[in-house]
């Protein structure tokens, strides 16, 4: 029989799942797992889709044992194929099996995996039970402190100098795909689900030392597409702000190394999202700047946009919260950071 992790409510599951030598399979359909999944986990669906369907339909109009018959019916004969996935999907003989409520779907992948020589580890409460744990972690409190700096200021660079300085760091955006503008999908692959997201947050979220500073990049509620988890976010609004303070051509340099690339079409579509902010008459202004190739004037538009919004966000922080350091041209990543971590010290 499999083994059953204990209720995760009262053990630390997600470490577990991190630091576990185990294959995870989650056995419920792909739509569940495109949704959202424990982080690593790869899908062997017991049932796919359109038999899911068939099965939820049938309980809800002839009961449970009906329901499970037919699901016999259309599982048994997909047995040999499971096994067969499972070891195409991994040489180990060490596994961890779930599906929604750790009941009947990964019950049943369990026994046919444990038939065929597999060592399973049933999760108990599945990703429900997951799910609460994810929602625990992400209240816990941490000592966090914001890096901030207006748009093309070299955030990024400077969360890669204090991590490069064993320092915690979460790259917020680098978990959504996105770089939190107007233009921040470009050149990035697809955002994952808000779901996904916290989940991947979770996992970073419960190995970070609560007793050491955990440093996170200004972000607003939504980055992209993905909203920002309410206790992470009201943690982020109250957390002391280090803001770097960066030259405007330093900022449009930068800007225009990470964008440059990208066709005038792709710049266009982004520049018309900010019709309603940046109003028709400026917005014009901006793309037949775009048009004629003067980025240095198109970029003077958005900055003027960008500068202000960043300004009202931090109008809306407790005075005395923010602390600034100026980067000078010629100073290197690293040395900011370090110039960071001092005053976070003092803070």
């Amino acid at each position: 029989m499999p083994e059953l992790i204990q209720n995760p409510i009262a053990e630390s599951l997600i470490a577990y799942l991190y630091l576990s030598m185990s294959i995870i399979l989650d056995a419920r359909s792909p739509s569940e797992y495109q949704q959202a999944h424990i982080p690593g986990a790869l899908n062997l669906p017991l049932l796919d889709d359109e038999h899911r369907k068939i099965i939820g339909t049938l309980y809800k109009q002839a009961g449970r044992e009906a329901a499970v018959l037919k699901g016999f019916d259309l599982v048994g004969p997909k047995f040999g194929d499971l096994v067969r996935q499972a070891r195409a999907m991994t040489a180990e003989r060490e596994i961890t099996v779930y599906c929604w409520r750790g009941g009947m779907r990964s019950g049943i992948l369990s026994w046919v995996l444990g038939l065929a020589g597999f060592n399973v580890t049933l999760l108990k409460g599945g990703y429900k039970a997951y799910r609460t744990r994810v929602l625990e972690i992400l209240q816990q409190p941490r000592k966090v402190v914001i890096v901030g700096g207006k748009t093309g200021s070299g955030k990024t660079e400077l969360l890669e100098g204090l991590l490069a300085k064993g320092e915690q760091v979460i790259d917020l955006e680098a978990l959504v795909n996105h770089k939190g503008s107007a233009f921040g999908a470009l050149g990035q692959p697809p955002q994952p689900t808000v779901e996904q997201f916290e989940n991947e947050l979770a996992r970073l979220w419960e190995t970070m030392d609560p007793n050491r500073i955990l440093w996170l990049e200004n972000e607003s509620r939504s980055i992209g597409k993905v909203k920002v988890n309410d206790a992470v976010y009201e943690l982020m609004r109250t957390a002391p702000v280090i803001e770097v303070n960066v030259s405007v051509t330093r900022r449009k340099k930068r800007i225009l190394e990470d964008y440059g690339t990208f066709s005038k079409p792709e710049l266009e579509e982004c520049t018309s999202r900010l019709k309603k902010r940046l109003g028709g008459l400026r917005l014009q202004e901006a793309l037949n700047a775009l048009e004629e190739n003067r980025m240095s004037d198109w970029l003077d538009v958005l900055l003027q946009y960008y500068d202000k919004t960043y300004g009202h966000g931090n109008d809306l922080r407790s005075l005395g919260s923010i602390h600034t350091i100026d980067w000078p041209d010629d100073v290197s990543p690293a040395n900011i950071a370090a110039a960071f971590i001092e005053r976070a010290a003092q803070l």
